[in-house]
């Protein structure tokens, strides 16, 4: 059997006729692993015309036999209770335009919960199409001692049965050419009753004839969740685990971002020796690899992130800390839903704001996307490290602990403090008496994480990080860079100021001279009124102001202004602004101000998407820079206290 599987050049463009596969299952079944490995996708998303849920398609071949695989949102029921389960449903019944209804189901059960997989599967089998079952984790089944005679399930189901391993490869070839021959699959014999206690009758008879015996509880993930989600033990254990993963961003990157410091050095001195107008030189010098390469120093930091959160992701211990926050949510009339989109914002506010349609109810949904963007996110990383760099000297320590990985703990639990109290909020007041609805999650039991899913989770994030690099961080800077070099000062006016353009021992003052006088300069002064409070000077409002659009950007911006103010590149040992002779009150404002400022163009879009309306990103957008301004002046103030 001959199979190969690719990615789609355009969703529905696929060929008219071929065969459509829809791939659907309760979450964490494995569906989303089966997925990727029939089509060799790696999260390709898209959405569903006219609604703002993910989709995601793919297509399989097998010989001569080609068919799209789509991977509809997981669900417990086929009746639904949010957008994501509603998407399910009308794929299933092919009510959305555009989105041809499947010709084949594939339903995932999860061999260790088959029992309640199977209601789910008869909720299925009443929509009459061709269906056929997955069973995965049938190894983790076996290893906790329990059993599932797969051929006899067959014929007690009526309809083909395939078992694969969903995270490793065993069993996706087969069950492919199984896939192809979908017109050959008979029809149970009867339809499942849907509901009540001849359902239940129906799911005991099915599991009795596949005689199967369900799994233990794995001693080991039994024996460890009772520390982790004690609700003493296990908050602790959460803030230890938290207090290292900082550790472990400034300790293990920090020989990684010498190396990316170093090049980056290396072309500067490139461009400054045979680079010969000066004008390009300063260009490539300043804007390009000043600007640019401030910012990929922090490729190291970032990679790390996301391979740590992957690693606690795969391991299943961010699951129970979700468990652990859902306590602390229903004190403030929140669910477990909530945080687990909050927690998918730590990486980035746009996926937690689109996680956010699991919630059942469309103002916690909205009072969630209120609070998200609080979430430190990645973006964040490259300005707390450079300001903290500031700060904070490197080898300050509390005992084995650095202090720089204590205030990045700090920050991001500022952070995450903020946006859960944000959300609850906005859930008050506008659902003021309203209960919470029961909050279901899946407690997986601990694994080894899978080497390729997890670099494949650290690489995609961090390939966006590159790519925004790239193209909007590279224009920004750019723009910076005439802003900081116009009006073009002229011989006569260098001479007036008593500065010679042709003597190399005033370089500098006239680099510094051309910059306090250029249209940035300006730009920073006029918007002085709104942040001299904070302690902020022209230079650094610049930064503030070109960090609206992509947080980053304040650290290229801080970079270039530092150059060229100074008419050369900053040192190799020294964070972006080490220069600029910035007080301890200024930076902590700094940092509070970017805890709470909404500075992320495609949040704000992300908002629009899912509430359908400017109104929310303009609240949002609002009412975080109010925060922003006056936590900074407390924090100035208080530092002021502080170190007088």
């Amino acid at each position: 059997m001959n199979a190969s599987c690719h990615g789609p050049g355009g969703g529905d463009t696929l060929a008219p006729g071929v065969p459509r596969v829809a791939l659907l299952g309760n979450p964490n079944a494995g569906k989303t692993s089966l997925f990727n490995r029939l089509t060799g996708l790696r999260a390709k998303t898209g959405n569903y015309p006219g609604v703002t849920v993910a989709r995601h398609v793919g297509s399989c071949e097998v010989g001569a036999v080609r068919f799209t695989v789509e991977d509809l949102p997981g669900t417990y029921s086929l009746e639904p209770i949010s957008p994501d389960e509603e998407v399910v449903l009308d794929v299933l019944d092919g009510t959305i335009p555009g989105v041809p209804r499947p010709d084949v189901l594939a339903v995932v059960l999860d061999a260790t919960t088959i029992r309640r997989s199977l209601r789910f599967l008869t909720q299925v089998l009443e929509k009459a199409l061709p269906t056929c079952v997955v069973v995965t984790f049938t190894d983790e089944l076996a290893r906790r001692g329990g059993s599932l005679d797969v051929p006899a399930l067959e014929r007690a189901l009526g309809v083909p049965v395939a078992c694969v391993v969903a995270h490793r490869r065993g069993g996706h070839d087969e069950l492919a050419a199984q896939l192809a021959r979908w017109q050959e699959w008979p029809e149970p014999l009867l339809a499942p009753p849907t509901e009540g206690v001849e359902q239940s009758a129906w799911v005991e008879s099915v599991l009795a004839a596949a005689d199967y015996s369900a799994p233990h509880q794995d001693r080991v993930t039994g024996a460890v969740d009772a520390v982790l989600l004690h609700p003493l033990w296990g908050t602790l254990t959460f803030f230890a685990v938290m207090a290292l993963f900082f550790q472990a961003i400034f300790v293990v990157a920090a020989p990684l971002q010498g190396y990316v410091e170093s090049l980056f050095g290396w072309l500067g001195g490139l461009v400054a020796d045979h680079v010969g107008p000066a004008w390009l030189a300063s260009l490539l010098g300043d804007a390009v690899i000043g600007g640019i390469g401030g910012v990929l120093v922090f490729v190291p930091q970032i990679m790390l992130l996301f391979l740590l959160l992957a690693l606690l992701e795969a391991s299943g211990y961010l699951a129970r800390a979700a468990f652990l926050m859902d306590r602390v949510m229903s004190t403030f009339g929140l669910e477990g839903r909530a945080f687990v989109a909050l927690l998918s914002s730590f990486a980035c506010a746009v996926p937690g704001i689109m996680a956010t349609r699991s919630l059942p109810s469309a103002r916690d949904r909205i009072a969630t996307m209120m609070g998200a963007p609080l979430m430190t996110c990645s973006a964040r990383l490259p300005v707390y490290v450079t300001l903290i760099g500031i700060l904070v000297p490197r080898d300050s320590r509390v005992g084995p602990l650095g202090v720089q990985g204590l205030v990045m703990f700090g920050l991001y639990l500022l952070g995450a403090v903020s946006a859960m109290l944000t959300a609850a909020l906005f859930k008050r007041i506008a659902d003021r008496g309203a209960e919470p609805m029961p909050f279901y999650l899946e407690l997986p039991t601990y694994r080894l994480p899978v080497p390729r899913s997890v670099l494949l989770a650290m690489w995609e994030p961090s390939k966006a990080f590159l790519r925004k690099c790239t193209t909007v961080i590279l224009g920004t800077t750019l723009v910076l860079w005439m802003l900081l070099n116009l009006p073009l000062a002229g011989a006569a006016e260098l001479r007036s100021a008593g500065l010679d353009p042709g003597d190399p021992a005033d370089a500098a003052a006239v680099s510094a001279y051309v910059v306090e006088h250029s249209v940035a300069a300006d730009l920073g002064r006029a918007v002085g009124p709104v942040f001299d409070p904070l302690g902020f000077d022209w230079r650094v409002n610049v930064a503030v102001l070109s960090s609206f659009g992509a947080r980053e950007t304040f650290v290229a911006t801080l970079s270039q202004v530092d150059s060229a103010q100074q008419g050369a590149t900053a040192a190799e040992d020294e964070p972006p602004g080490s220069d600029l002779g910035l007080s301890a009150g200024v930076v902590a404002a700094l940092l509070v101000f970017y805890v709470y400022a909404l500075q992320c163009v495609a949040t704000m879009a992300a908002i629009r998407r899912e509430t359908g309306s400017w109104r929310w990103p303009a609240v949002a957008w609002g009412y975080m820079f109010v925060l922003a301004w006056t936590m900074a002046l407390l924090a100035r103030t208080v530092t002021g206290w502080w170190a007088g």
